[in-house]
């Protein structure tokens, strides 16, 4: 069964089950003793530390290991925001950071926007940083869409204003160290087929820096508490051994996702594919479908024997789409994100080829939604009542319609899914329709739609 969501949590790499099991039996001791179990514990915390820095080209004493990724961006920026607080609180980031980001942020930073690729603008961002600017946060890949963010020049732009930079490389270590000036790093083991329960931060020397953890008898400078050392050893095992192969691997599922990224809308209609086509990772695609409810369409490929993600709004509780999909604009229902792990075969990328148009036409034939056969008729205006319906049901039921008005006729369609907000204007963009834009109305928001075409 392909399993194709490796930008959720990569398969453990072989190397890593190997250290992992040799340091259950080697580095069960408590690493800061000086008793034999001790110190060989401290020997491989040591080696671990040396080997991570060097793939990600820092000193080995600015580099501590973290629980996960999440709590290493937490501290990271806690611990900047406290070094900088004579400075001020304001934080920047950019409109598409991973949600640990943006909750570690606070609801008072500055969100950069991003164009519809999900890229910053390096001269916006630099705009956004004030005198009371403490911290910038950049990831230097997008989780949810692949997009690279042109970190170098946002480094520079943050060094002249003498702001520290946080990149978030949690999905892209595995691919290579990261460029640019920056000032703390944080990332995460089980997005480069690491176990999971480890992460890491950096702290560049320099960077004014006071760790918010309780204070304790043990070595200042790390995460307090025993460290999860069979973790972290398969974790820096790992990284060593997905580097070594990043180079021949990224060139071969880059053609992989070329070949998905051609051939997906050429065989499934109302397609978008979203995220950069160049400055992005190699093995990540993701794409939306028109009219298609983006559960069932995940449950489906599952059926078929493909494990894919979503930032669709229909597959979270919340019924909001993903942050993400919204900052940049893009179409969000039927949302398919496709991440390649290490040693996916060019057999499963066709066997997912194969199976995804009939998928797709059998979930938009189960939800009704319309056929090039369906005729246009003659309304001047036509109003859709889609209240409580939720994605992609307001956007089928605007494409139903839409040929019943004249050319200049408008459509409006009344919805309370936050999810249409981003949709229907996503909608006329994909089948160059105007946007006429919203109203306010009794019940949920009217949406109007200019018709053409």
């Amino acid at each position: 069964m392909p399993y194709f969501d490796a930008a959720s949590s990569a398969p453990l790499h072989p190397v890593a089950r190997q250290a992992l099991q040799a340091s259950l039996d080697e580095g069960w001791a408590d690493p800061s003793r000086l008793y034999r179990e001790g110190r060989r514990a401290r020997l491989l915390l040591d080696a671990a530390r040396e080997a991570a820095a060097e793939a990600v080209g820092c000193r080995p004493d600015e580099l501590v290991f973290t629980p996960s990724g999440t709590r290493a961006v937490h501290l990271g920026v806690s611990g900047a925001l406290a070094g900088r607080r004579r400075v001020g609180r304001h934080v920047v980031v950019s409109a598409v950071e991973h949600s640990s980001v943006l909750h570690a942020a606070g609801d008072t930073a500055t969100e950069v926007p991003v164009d519809r690729a999900g890229r910053v603008d390096p001269a916006a961002y630099a705009a956004a940083l004030r005198e009371d600017t403490a911290l910038a946060c950049l990831q230097s890949a997008n989780h949810e869409v692949g997009t690279e963010q042109p970190v170098d020049r946002v480094a520079e732009a943050c060094r002249a204003a003498g702001v520290p930079l946080l990149v978030d490389a949690a999905q892209s270590l595995a691919w290579g160290p990261v460029g640019g000036d920056w000032s703390l790093l944080a990332a995460s083991a089980h997005k480069w087929g690491g176990p999971a329960g480890a992460g890491l931060l950096v702290v560049r020397k320099g960077v004014r820096f006071a760790p918010q953890e309780p204070a304790d008898e043990r070595e200042s400078g790390r995460a307090a508490g025993f460290e999860n050392l069979p973790a972290i050893v398969a974790a820096a095992a790992s990284l060593r051994a997905v580097r070594a192969e990043a180079a021949e691997e990224a060139v071969r599922l880059r053609a992989l996702v070329d070949r998905i990224r051609a051939r997906v809308p050429e065989l499934v209609p109302d397609v978008e594919v979203v995220g950069d086509a160049v400055h992005r990772l190699p093995h990540l695609v993701t794409f939306s479908c028109l009219y298609v409810d983006g559960e069932t369409l995940l449950h489906e490929l599952d059926r078929q024997g493909f494990s894919v993600s979503s930032g669709s709004s229909c597959t979270s509780s919340t019924l909001t789409p993903s942050h993400v999909l919204r900052a940049m604009g893009v179409l969000s229902e039927g949302n398919v994100r496709v991440s390649l792990p290490l040693g996916t075969t060019g057999e499963d990328v066709d066997r997912f080829l194969e199976v995804l148009p009939s998928v797709v036409s059998a979930v938009r034939e189960r939800l009704g939604a319309p056929t090039a056969a369906q005729s246009p008729g003659q309304g001047a205006s036509l109003v859709v009542d889609a209240l409580g319906k939720r994605c992609p049901i307001p956007v089928i039921e605007l494409a139903k319609v839409i040929g019943d008005v004249p050319l200049g006729g408008t459509v409006t369609v009344l919805s309370d899914d936050e999810a249409a907000r981003l949709d229907i204007p996503a909608w006329c963009v994909m089948r160059d329709q105007e946007y006429v834009g919203e109203e306010a109305a009794e019940r949920g928001t009217a949406y109007v739609v200019r018709r053409l075409v």
